[in-house]
């Protein structure tokens, strides 16, 4: 049975992105970093040829990505990426944006979206359903922050990169005043990153 992971690249001072993401610079200022690691090495991923990286790196990449079933993402990620031009670098794998307002229109590609207007419950819900026996990533801050607070996320796959931001978007910026128990369930040390996985408990 497949879980509702949180997969994210963030410094070791808890930013997922730097300062003034916007369309023209969606990983913010100085934000590129969290994400060097997955073109750290010479070995391509068997996901995306886009991808290179070490061998440990492409190892943790490859694998999560094959669990993978569904995405649930933002819409404010969605929009700052302009929905990946209609094809996510995870081929094929249905994204169900949460969202106030559904667009007139999106990019058309290989990538199937899903706009989901009533809150985080029913998106987890459809996710879950069009995953199968795979995993629900979560890949963006909000989302993740709304799944905490309302007691959905099962898991985290954090790569902690080792670098201080200072200023950004903060991944548990708004999780609620309810305490949250993780038992770590594994720690790998890749090239530039740390691999970091927990379950959560309550």
């Amino acid at each position: 049975m497949g879980k509702v992971v949180l997969n994210i690249s963030m410094s070791l001072d808890g930013f997922v992105a730097g300062a003034n993401d916007c369309p023209e610079h969606p990983l913010g200022d100085n934000g590129e970093i969290l994400h060097a690691w997955m073109f750290s090495g010479e070995l391509t991923s068997q996901i995306n040829r886009f991808f290179k990286l070490s061998k440990m790196n492409r190892n943790v990449f490859d694998t999560a990505a094959e669990k993978t079933g569904a995405m649930i993402v933002g819409r404010r990620t969605y929009d700052i990426v302009n929905g990946w031009g209609g094809s996510h670098p995870l081929k094929n794998i249905p994204v169900f944006v949460l969202t106030h307002n559904i667009p007139n229109s999106y990019p058309q590609g290989t990538t199937p979206f899903t706009f989901v207007t009533n809150g985080i419950e029913q998106a987890v819900l459809q996710a879950k359903k069009a995953a199968g026996d795979k995993d629900v990533s979560i890949g963006t801050a909000s989302v993740a922050q709304q799944c905490i607070q309302a007691g959905l996320l099962e898991a985290l796959d954090l790569h902690i990169v080792p670098t201080l931001l200072g200023m950004g978007v903060r991944l548990f910026d708004q999780i609620g005043k309810n305490k949250v128990e993780l038992k770590s369930t594994e720690v790998l040390e890749g090239t530039g990153v740390i691999h970091v996985k927990y379950d959560v408990m309550n």
